[in-house]
Formats: structure tokens, C-alpha cells, sequence
């Protein structure tokens, strides 16, 4: 009898060590063995929110950790630097993470699919998002505590996965020989270049891309991401030949990611990349090709004084 509860106990421990879904309800998550040694929970929330109450176990590496210089924190972070952030938390490539974040909105996903995004380019394997976030933890009423939570570092050395990433190289090449689906996850007003983030240069999008506001992948009305089927609809909308690449670019590799999230990871599609630089960093390079939906001089200079005036007397 020993022997068979064991051999049950192991087998539950090999399935949800080896059968993580990208999204886990919080009911899901809370059914997974506390005791199960390959689970990690990674809160990147701001520390002062996750001292208050979090997920039992849970680490806290916050958002600001997996991102780039305050000049564009789009960009992908120094393998050096991220290495040193995953041996904290005691990842290794066994290792199930798990990403929470507040739940709060749509754009606050975008945290959870960068971060995850991220360890994956890393090379873990076994990933999960909290569809709903804490949030969603709190509603379902599941425990909480605030107890100091440490894990043994780990001595993990990750190799970046470069079939997930598009560099400003890999973007030129996409545009000269017009080979691959460019996915701009922003809403209108930026797609349409009448508005562009503070770090931008200039307004407008790629040449040729296709819009695909990142706020179609939830239930109306919630920071619920859809199911399997909705996601496979969503991502019909984006047209790509066979054989291309699909890359998703935003202004800062934020929103972007939720697009390549929904379409990579619950829709299934191949060959999926993320531009973590995405707009800022394309327009700040020196002569940055003619963009798409490029307002005029004259609207740009317009544009860049109305901004000075409510940043000088906002």
C-alpha cells in the first residue's frame, strides 16, 4: 500500500512538473502540491504591495527588475544581470515558474507575459501566468499571508533563445526582403500616429505592419485573458505567408508582449518573436526608415509643443 501511495504521489509530482499550461486560474494553481519541489510563484509586484499579502511561497522579483535602461526599458536586460536575478530566486530549467502580478487591467498583464516572455528566452520550459492576478486570488478567496519568503540561489546559467527575439538588425532584414508578419499591439492612437510614447522620436508604425490592440485578448470588462478558442480567432486576424516570421513590436516590448503571449502561447502559432526595443528603439537609431502613418513636420513640431507645455505646466 506504501509502495502505491508513493508511486501516486511521484506520478502527481512528474505531472504537473512536465504539463504546465501558460494560464492557470487561481483554483489551479492553489490545487498544485505546496509541497511540489519544482513550483516557484514569482510576485512582481512593487515590494511594499507584496509585504502586505501575498500567495504562500511566493518570491518577489518586481517588474522594474526585468526591464532596460530608463532610455528605453524595453530592452532585454544584460544576460549577466538577468542570470543573477533568476539564481536569486532559486530557478532552474526543472524549475515550474509561475508569474503573478496585481490583476488590476489589461495593460498590468503585460507585466506577467514580459516577465514570462523573458524566462523563456532563458530557456525555462515549464511557465505559467495567474489569468486574473492577484486580484483574481483575493476574489476566489484563497489563502494569503505576508511571511518573509527565502529560496536558496541557485547555480543556473542561462543561454538566451534567440528564435523568441527580433533585434532592430532582424527588423531591417523583415522590411528589405518583406518576409515577415509585423504585429503592432497598440492601440489607435498610436498605430495611427497621432500620439507616441515620451521616448520615442517619432510617431507612426513599421512599414506594412498590422494592428492588433492588445486589449482584444480579454473577456470584455475584465483583466480575464480569453480561452483557447477566442485566442485562436483573435490571432486568424493577423495574415502572414507561410513560412514567415510573426513579430509582435509595440512602444517599449510592454503591451507587445501580451500579443505574442496570445498568439505564441494559447493560440499556438510558430514561429513567434517578440521586438523588446519596439518603437523607441527603432525611431532612436540614427536616419530611422520612413515610418507608415508618419505625421507631417509641421504636425510633429505641433505634437512636441504641445507636450513640452503640459510637462512644464501640468
Amino acid at each position: 500500500m506504501k509502495k502505491m501511495l508513493a508511486f501516486a504521489a511521484a506520478l502527481t509530482a512528474a505531472q504537473w512538473a512536465f504539463a504546465a499550461q501558460p494560464l492557470l486560474t487561481p483554483a489551479q494553481l492553489h490545487a498544485i502540491p505546496a509541497s511540489a519541489p519544482t513550483l516557484r510563484v514569482i510576485d512582481i509586484r512593487d515590494p511594499q504591495a507584496y509585504a502586505k499579502q501575498h500567495i504562500p511561497g511566493a518570491v518577489n522579483a518586481p517588474y522594474g527588475k526585468w526591464r532596460g535602461p530608463a532610455s528605453n526599458p524595453g530592452e532585454l536586460p544584460d544576460v549577466s544581470k538577468l542570470t543573477q536575478l533568476v539564481q536569486s530566486l532559486g530557478l532552474t530549467p526543472a524549475t515550474h515558474a509561475v508569474v503573478v502580478s496585481s490583476g488590476a487591467d489589461a495593460t498590468d498583464f503585460g507585466a506577467t507575459a514580459r516577465v514570462y516572455w523573458t524566462l523563456k528566452t532563458l530557456g525555462l520550459k515549464e511557465l505559467s501566468i495567474v489569468n486574473g492576478g492577484m486580484k483574481a486570488w483575493a476574489d476566489a478567496k484563497l489563502p494569503q499571508d505576508n511571511a518573509a519568503v527565502q529560496v536558496a540561489a541557485s547555480g543556473w546559467q542561462p543561454q538566451l533563445d534567440s528564435s523568441l527575439i527580433a533585434t532592430r538588425e532582424d527588423i531591417r532584414k523583415n522590411l528589405d526582403l518583406s518576409n515577415a508578419a509585423l504585429v503592432d499591439s497598440r492601440p489607435d492612437a498610436f498605430y495611427q500616429g497621432k500620439t507616441r510614447a515620451p521616448a520615442a522620436k517619432l510617431s507612426g508604425t513599421l512599414p506594412g505592419a498590422q494592428q492588433l490592440d492588445f486589449n482584444q485578448w480579454f473577456v470584455p470588462g475584465t483583466s480575464t485573458f480569453v480561452d483557447t478558442a477566442a485566442a485562436k480567432q483573435i490571432a486568424a486576424k493577423v495574415q502572414r505567408k507561410q513560412g514567415e516570421d510573426m513579430v509582435a513590436f509595440c512602444n517599449t516590448g510592454h503591451w507587445a508582449a501580451t500579443d505574442w503571449f496570445g498568439l505564441s502561447e494559447v493560440a499556438g502559432l510558430p514561429n513567434v518573436k517578440l521586438y523588446a526595443g519596439s518603437m523607441v528603439d527603432w525611431t532612436q537609431q540614427p536616419g530611422t526608415p520612413e515610418l507608415e502613418n508618419q505625421p507631417s513636420r509641421a504636425e510633429s513640431l505641433a505634437y512636441d509643443a504641445r507636450q513640452w507645455w503640459q510637462r512644464k505646466f501640468k
